[in-house]
């Protein structure tokens, strides 16, 4: 490619015909969360899931609302909330409401069935007796009445897959008519609140970042060149390459969501990368005399192939996570690596024609600090010559240590992962889980076994009471909704009203309350039950205790299952969107090793196709493999758990850290192709590309690092974990590289080039 003045004009007029495109037709832009997005897609367990709610409703569109006050049996606050109730009801979008208010006693018998409301309030002596009931039963307590009876529960069922748009226009009309009450305390929690809350969380984030993106960048480039040309030039080809990636995206219908966020730091900070190495050999060339439009040949057609192969890399390291089956991941990796290469293409477009309009003033002490650089690059490659033996020997321990650390790393997820601990919506969500029996859905399909009419034969209502049994006390969940919750309430029913008879009915009972299953399915007010009634669900709500421990419970069910329970009469299989949660944090080691296997393979590739050696691919993999294996014992130290947002990061961290490599690799091949010996050859590529690996280093983990002021943990961790990794590979590729091919010297000789290519 010719870097000529016409040349770079004619490229710089096509940059700005692209901008002028996207500002004329802007792209719709637009936020969204929608944590079913992080479901993987080709688990089974998603299909069988999306045929359970086709037959009954999606376990997650629900709002709690906790009402509260100093006496919840006071008359006029029952006023109140029975109102803010009706109220509620007559919202659009809203399919039911349910609160204690909706319990009724249904007395059957020889003269019908009497209905009455559990809680009434017409007189003093009403209300102290539907008190004592409440009370008194451990069915209603941590339930629809919370433990020290100071909180009311009103659980809104809203539209089935209700749209983000429709379901923040719902919550803000909830919002809305809970403020019209003078109601001394009132929480919220669920998925309507969650991805409100979330998205504007989302473009607080969003606008910071890219913000602070552009002020690091000027910070940096200050820092190293103290001139104002290189901020100038910067700021214009990142923003314009920033522009053209997010545009794509939109164009596409890809809504900004929290993996997004971080896309105007990684893509800032890997186009300063790529531009300080440019800026660096422009500046070299003009120091050796060169003019300024032979410094910008010179300089963007030596590095040009080595800028690409690491823009390359880093953004086949994203699109590697395509492999995935998770639809937040697959999206994010795809557009972040295109959005590397649309940055790349501006660099290389915008850049030289930049140079060529904007004069150049060096900073008086550029030339002294780039003898300082020198002296001490050649001292760095003495110390590691004359340190070989220990190098390798400390390397060999510090990996051990993190190999070990590696096993004791725990899988652990939570649905609002995204989250820190200590932030409003969390604290909301732990507030049900502490005072109604938990926020998180748990869902359960039942299948009428091959010795079963249905699953409200006698015998497997049997069995599906020793599992309720077992999930009440192993899950600790809120009530139980079944089947079996039906027949005990029939049989209640049946036996005066009486609470004790709450429970599986006797064979002489249950021939009598045939009659009236009918009518008791059709009345009870949540669908448990298929047409046949051969399909069936247990539907509760538990606490979010995380992806670990749930997977030691679901193991534990599973063992009670197969032991306990008869297949033949009935079969249980656990469901839900927190199951899909809690499985596709599980699934971090399958994820994390598709896009680890695809990105070793470039790398060996590349690595191969330079030097035309499977042994020099090896070595140019190891001190890119290390890093990620300190990574881990980093996270082990400091407490962070695997999970899907934390185990993609090594992918990431690979394809950005092995840039470093690829320029070291790129400029011993150019030295080897000019006839050096191996050893002098690898001299001068250490001093001549440690500056730039170093400076980039400094830029890359600076970036990523300022992710950390971020209050989502998939953004806190990348930052956090990236950028260690960048100063672990720079470690590596300084320290490590050397010694390794130092060793190989043969091999340099056989396979070095006998020209440049």
């Amino acid at each position: 490619m010719s870097f000529s003045k016409n040349s770079s004009f004619y490229r710089l007029f096509a940059g700005i015909l692209i901008l002028t495109g996207i500002i004329l037709f802007p792209p719709k832009v637009f936020f969204d969360y929608d944590f079913e997005s992080f479901f993987p897609q080709d688990d089974a367990e998603l299909t069988f899931y999306n045929a359970f709610r086709q037959e009954f409703e999606n376990d997650n569109d629900y709002l709690l609302i906790a009402v509260g006050a100093e006496d919840v049996f006071d008359s006029k606050f029952l006023d109140d909330f029975q109102s803010l109730q009706q109220k509620l009801s007559g919202l659009e979008g809203v399919e039911r409401v349910g609160s204690i208010f909706d319990i009724e006693e249904v007395v059957i018998n020889p003269f019908g069935v009497n209905r009455k409301k559990l809680l009434r309030w017409e007189d003093d002596d009403q209300l102290a007796a539907a008190k004592e009931k409440i009370l008194s039963s451990e069915r209603w307590k941590e339930n629809l009445i919370s433990q020290n009876a100071d909180f009311l529960l009103i659980i809104v069922h809203n539209r089935q897959q209700i749209s983000k748009e429709e379901g923040d226009e719902l919550y803000v009309e909830i919002k809305g008519i809970l403020a019209n009450f003078d109601f001394p305390k009132t929480h919220t929690a669920g998925k309507i609140k969650a991805q409100g809350e979330f998205v504007s969380l989302l473009q607080e984030e969003f606008a910071f970042f890219l913000a602070i993106s552009f002020g690091l960048i000027i910070l940096i480039l200050f820092l190293i060149f103290r001139s104002s040309w290189t901020v100038l030039v910067s700021i214009i080809v990142i923003a314009v390459g920033i522009s053209w990636a997010l545009a794509l995206s939109l164009y596409f219908g890809k809504a900004l969501d929290v993996m997004s966020v971080m896309q105007p730091t990684i893509l800032s900070i890997i186009g300063l990368a790529a531009l300080v190495h440019y800026f660096n050999h422009y500046l070299n060339y003009l120091r050796h005399g060169y003019s300024k439009e032979e410094a910008i040949q010179n300089a963007f057609s030596e590095i040009s192939i080595a800028v690409f192969l690491t823009c390359m890399t880093t953004a086949l390291g994203f699109i590697s996570l395509y492999l995935t089956s998770v639809p937040s991941l697959k999206l994010f990796g795809l557009y972040t690596g295109l959005g590397v290469l649309l940055v790349f293409g501006a660099v290389v477009l915008l850049t030289p024609a930049l140079l060529y309009l904007i004069p150049v003033m060096e900073s008086k002490n550029q030339a002294s600090r780039a003898l300082f650089w020198r002296t001490k690059m050649r001292f760095g490659f003495s110390w590691v010559i004359r340190r070989q033996q220990w190098i390798i020997i400390g390397f060999s321990v510090v990996s051990l240590f993190a190999l070990w650390g590696l096993t004791q790393l725990k899988v652990n997820g939570y649905i609002l992962d995204n989250l820190p601990r200590e932030h409003e919506l969390i604290q909301e969500f732990s507030f049900f889980d502490q005072e109604f029996g938990g926020s998180k859905p748990l869902e359960f399909q039942l299948y009428s076994g091959p010795d079963a009419e249905n699953l409200l034969d006698l015998d497997v209502l049997n069995e599906l009471e020793k599992v309720e049994a077992f999930i009440q006390d192993n899950f600790e969940t809120a009530v139980i909704l079944s089947p079996l919750t039906l027949i005990k309430g029939l049989n209640q029913a049946m036996n005066s009203g009486n609470e004790k008879a709450f429970s599986v009915p006797s064979l002489g009972q249950f021939k009598r309350m045939e009659a009236y299953l009918d009518r008791a399915v059709e009345d009870f007010p949540t669908a448990v039950l298929s047409e046949d009634r051969k399909m069936g669900r247990i539907s509760t709500r538990m606490e979010d205790i995380g992806s670990y421990k749930s997977t030691i419970l679901r193991e534990k069910l599973e063992a009670f299952l197969s032991t306990e329970i008869d297949p033949e009469l009935l079969s249980v299989q656990i469901t839900g969107t927190s199951h899909l949660i809690d499985i596709s944090h599980e699934s971090v080691s399958q994820q994390m090793l598709k896009g680890l296997s695809v990105a070793f393979l470039i790398v060996a590739i590349i690595a191969g196709f330079l030097f035309r050696s499977w042994r020099i691919s090896m070595i140019v993999l190891l001190p890119n493999v290390i890093p990620l294996l300190w990574m881990c014992g980093v996270m082990w130290i400091l407490g962070v758990e695997l999970k899907l947002t934390t185990a993609i990061l090594f992918t990431v961290a690979f394809g950005i850290a092995v840039d470093d490599s690829i320029h070291f690799m790129s400029k011993l091949r150019l030295e080897l192709g000019k006839g050096r010996q191996w050893l002098y050859a690898l001299k001068r590529t250490f001093i001549d590309t440690g500056k730039a690996i170093i400076l980039t280093t400094i830029i890359l983990s600076s970036g990523f690092a300022v992710l950390m002021f971020s209050q989502f943990g998939v953004t806190f961790y990348s930052g956090l974990l990236i950028s260690m990794a960048l100063i672990f590979a720079l470690l590596a590729d300084l320290l490590l590289l050397p010694v390794l091919l130092i060793r190989l010297g043969k091999i340099w000789e056989k396979k070095k080039p006998n020209s440049p290519r």
